[in-house]
Formats: structure tokens, C-alpha cells, sequence
């Protein structure tokens, strides 16, 4: 049977296929924890611990979601000052180090990592008061930046935060317009994102700040590298 597209998904999913699967490689990203990669570290992202302490995020108790969570530093981290806390990721070899991570820390009730694609992933709660996202949206490929933006609006809750790490436009990623990617067939690395072109993204969202990440020294309690872009958004409605 040749004509199998009948709704939207049908067709993301075709568009998908048009990609490199992405679950193999970020298995083997971490399966060597020992490689020298700055956000293999423990330490929460400054930018999420900066806007934590000067109010412009809201304190614990809160339900927060961590998008593409990796090893699972900044859920422990929100873990740790009382939020209740899920936290999805692709990769089975990330979340076992998540897991391991949190139960070292012991981080206050403990995060609840999923392992799973986060268009797909079983949430226990229906909304969420602040999701984040550190480093997961600039590997989506462009279409499913429809998903995207259908997961906050479903997940999101009235008045809720939500903030973005991506790679930032003239620092790293790929800056190919969108539809050079459906022709090269590869995202290469990650793509680049400006300033103007996440708030236009997020166009529904109130802007709060939207800045570079600050540059960590190697001893510093929290992460940061200067090829990082910060975003932060509050839902109005």
C-alpha cells in the first residue's frame, strides 16, 4: 500500500524517516561518561539557577518537566529545592545515569525520569508550572517544531513558565535555512537559533529574558558555555 498519509502526524512521520533515527546515536553519546563533554558534569545550568534566585521563576513547590534531560543535572537540581519533577529523555543509556545521578544526590522526592520520545512520553501530571528545555530543541528537525509548540500548549499551564537552551546563531549550529536540511538529510550537530528567531517561535509566549549563557570557570558550582542561547517565557493564557 503506497498512499498511507491521511493526517498530520502521517506526514511528520514521513518527514522523520528523512533523518538520521536519533535514539542509536545518543545512546552511544553517553555511553562513555568519561568523555569530556561540559554538560556530562552535575552542575544545574546558571541560567536556570540565576532566574530561580532573582524571582523571575517562581519557587518550589511547583510541578516542572525537563525536556531532553540527559544525565539529568538540572531535574536533580529542581528535585533538590522541592519541585515536583518529571523529566524525559530518548536515550535508556542517559536516563540509567539520570537515575544513578539523583539517587546519589539524593534529591529531595526524587525525579521521575521517562524513558521515551517527549511527543510520546506518559505524563503522570496534565500540566506542568515550568518546563524546560536544556539542549533538546535545537536537535529537533524543523517540522517538528509543530510538536513542539502543541506539547507546551497541552502541557503548559495557564500562567506557567517555560524556558530554552539552544545553540546560539553565530557561536555554534547549523544556521542552513530549514529547507536545505530536508535536501541535505542530516541537522548537523544541532541547529543555530537567534534571538528574534526563538521569540518568533514563541511568538504566543511573554518574553522574559533572552540572553547568552554565561561562561562558567571550570571549579563553578553551576554550568555555562558562551555558545549557549537562554530563553525564558511566561504563558498568558
Amino acid at each position: 500500500m503506497n498512499r498511507t498519509i491521511r493526517t498530520t502526524e502521517d506526514v511528520l512521520a514521513l518527514l522523520d524517516g528523512l533523518f538520521p533515527p536519533a535514539e542509536p546515536f545518543w545512546d552511544r553519546f553517553y555511553a562513555d561518561r568519561s568523555a569530556d563533554r561540559p554538560f556530562f558534569g552535575p552542575e544545574p545550568d546558571e541560567n536556570l539557577v540565576s532566574w530561580l534566585d532573582r524571582g523571575l521563576l517562581p519557587p518550589a513547590p511547583g510541578r516542572a518537566l525537563d525536556l531532553g534531560c540527559g544525565a539529568g543535572r538540572n531535574a536533580v537540581h529542581l528535585a533538590s529545592l522541592g519541585f515536583e519533577v518529571d523529566a524525559v529523555d530518548l536515550s535508556a543509556t542517559a536516563v540509567t545515569w539520570a537515575e544513578e545521578r539523583a539517587r546519589e544526590a539524593g534529591a529531595g522526592a526524587g525525579p521521575r525520569f521517562h524513558r521515551a520520545n517527549i511527543f510520546e512520553a506518559e505524563l503522570p501530571c496534565a500540566h506542568y508550572d515550568l518546563v524546560y528545555d536544556s539542549g533538546c530543541l535545537h536537535h529537533l528537525p524543523p517540522h517538528r517544531r509543530i510538536s513542539y509548540l502543541a506539547l507546551l500548549d497541552r502541557v503548559l499551564a495557564p500562567g506557567g513558565h517555560f524556558a530554552v537552551t539552544a545553540f546560539a546563531a553565530g557561536a555554534m549550529g547549523s544556521e542552513r535555512p530549514d529547507e536545505e536540511l530536508y535536501r541535505l538529510g542530516a541537522l548537523e550537530g544541532g541547529l543555530a537559533y537567534s534571538p528574534d528567531e526563538l521569540r518568533s517561535l514563541f511568538r504566543e509566549f511573554t518574553p522574559l529574558e533572552i540572553r547568552p549563557m554565561a561562561a562558567q570557570d571550570p571549579d563553578s558550582p553551576l554550568f555555562g558555555v558562551p555558545f549557549l542561547l537562554t530563553a525564558l517565557f511566561r504563558r498568558t493564557h
